[in-house]
């Protein structure tokens, strides 16, 4: 709840409860539109203009709106816009890969109001939450953000994630798959809680790329490969929040032991430990190539953006790899092509760092696999927010989610 408390919240009137939600219907269109004039706010709320005014009036009382200049006439005086005032409201926003996770702040205008803190941690450590907690504590105390300022947490993590419980299945520990409820405990807020491809796609629906589009995929293209989908211009989850689970889709039946357990997955034929493994093996071969004279005696250090510089450099063994890669990930992709036909496909993650080189291959793989006039069709782009796509998805999906307040969802 915001604006009012807890305990206020159970002594509200049917009267008052309406009214509340109508400050919360105010709040999320001035978060969708940045600046919206009275009688705007009136027509989307489908609420009289006296009784508009008079709720704005107590949401600039409570410093939660303030008016941010002048309208375009639509035939008499110029009308006041109204916006979110930028301090008014902040959450913090956590996106979590397999190795590592990253936090920051960001305030009701969706700008990063602290640096982003990185966090060695998985979704297996039961140190989880203590880490994140004391990361963003530290965020807070360096601002000098008021705590009660602070409405809301939102993680996006890999997984099977049921986003309504805020369960995350695929966390070994039966016991800390909840993950709502340990950040609810740990930190004293609402928690939002959902898949990290899915947020990074919302992201770049919202933010990036995929701004626009009815039907795109959002890949995400590193340890894994996650996909998040935008349908009928919807982020579709699936019937139980399971959508998307790209990495899984078996394409050799005698193929590399997945670590789900099973054989053949794309995840082993196309991931960043595939292209790793790939050059790492070369590298101890003693394959020609820039890798083996850099890492020959310790070739386990090497980083995916090792393998790229390389071929950037013009190294046809780094070249080969990305191009075998690339070609594993364009078959996979020519299936969910077929089955979705989308406009766009975005690709992110480090691997989609290497641009030509496996933008080629993939295209290559495309037009094999793929029928024509559904291939042609589809846009094939690389994300321009990559890193913060899942930070900027999990934000604005949890600003949604505060402003959308059902006075009870984020209880």
């Amino acid at each position: 709840m915001i604006l009012i408390s807890k305990e206020e919240s159970r002594r509200l009137t049917v009267n008052g409860i309406k009214r509340y939600r109508q400050r919360m219907q105010i709040l999320s269109l001035l978060y969708e539109h940045r600046s919206l004039s009275a009688s705007d706010l009136s027509r989307e709320v489908r609420i009289s203009l006296p009784t508009t005014k008079t709720l704005l009036d107590e949401l600039i009382a409570l410093k939660a709106v303030e008016t941010s200049g002048i309208g375009e006439s639509r035939g008499g005086r110029k009308p006041a816009l109204y916006s979110l005032v930028a301090e008014a409201f902040y959450i913090i926003a956590v996106d979590m890969g397999r190795y590592k996770a990253k936090t920051t702040i960001f305030n009701c205008h969706n700008e990063e109001v602290t640096p982003i803190r990185f966090i060695e941690t998985n979704i297996d450590d039961p140190k989880l939450v203590d880490k994140l907690h004391k990361a963003a504590n530290e965020l807070v105390r360096e601002t000098g953000i008021p705590e009660d300022k602070i409405v809301a947490v939102g993680v996006d993590m890999p997984g099977l994630i049921d986003s309504k419980e805020g369960i995350n299945f695929t966390i070994k520990d039966p016991s800390l798959r909840n993950v709502k409820k340990r950040f609810g405990a740990k930190f004293q807020k609402a928690v939002y809680i959902d898949n990290d491809a899915r947020m990074q796609a919302f992201g770049e629906f919202v933010f990036g790329k995929a701004q626009n589009t009815v039907n795109s995929v959002v890949l995400n293209w590193s340890w894994g490969l996650g996909v998040g989908m935008i349908l009928n211009g919807q982020l579709y989850s699936g019937s139980r929040g399971f959508a998307g689970e790209f990495s899984h889709i078996r394409l050799e039946d005698e193929g590399e032991l997945c670590i789900c357990g099973k054989r053949g997955c794309i995840e082993t034929m196309a991931s960043a430990h595939k292209l790793l493994n790939l050059a790492i093996s070369g590298v101890k071969n003693g394959t020609v190539s820039q890798l083996t004279r850099i890492f020959k005696n310790n070739p386990d250090e090497m980083q995916t953006e090792d393998v790229i510089n390389a071929a950037r450099g013009g190294d046809e063994f780094a070249i080969s790899i990305l191009n075998q890669v690339g070609s594993a990930l364009g078959k996979g992709l020519s299936i969910l092509i077929q089955l979705l036909n989308p406009e766009l496909i975005v690709l992110s993650g480090p691997i989609s760092q290497a641009n030509q080189y496996i933008m080629t291959p993939i295209q290559q793989s495309l037009n094999q696999y793929c029928l024509e006039n559904i291939c042609s069709n589809v846009r094939l782009e690389i994300s321009e927010i990559d890193e913060h796509s899942g930070l900027l998805g999990i934000a604005a999906m949890l600003f949604q989610k505060v402003f959308g307040d059902a006075m009870d969802e984020l209880k």
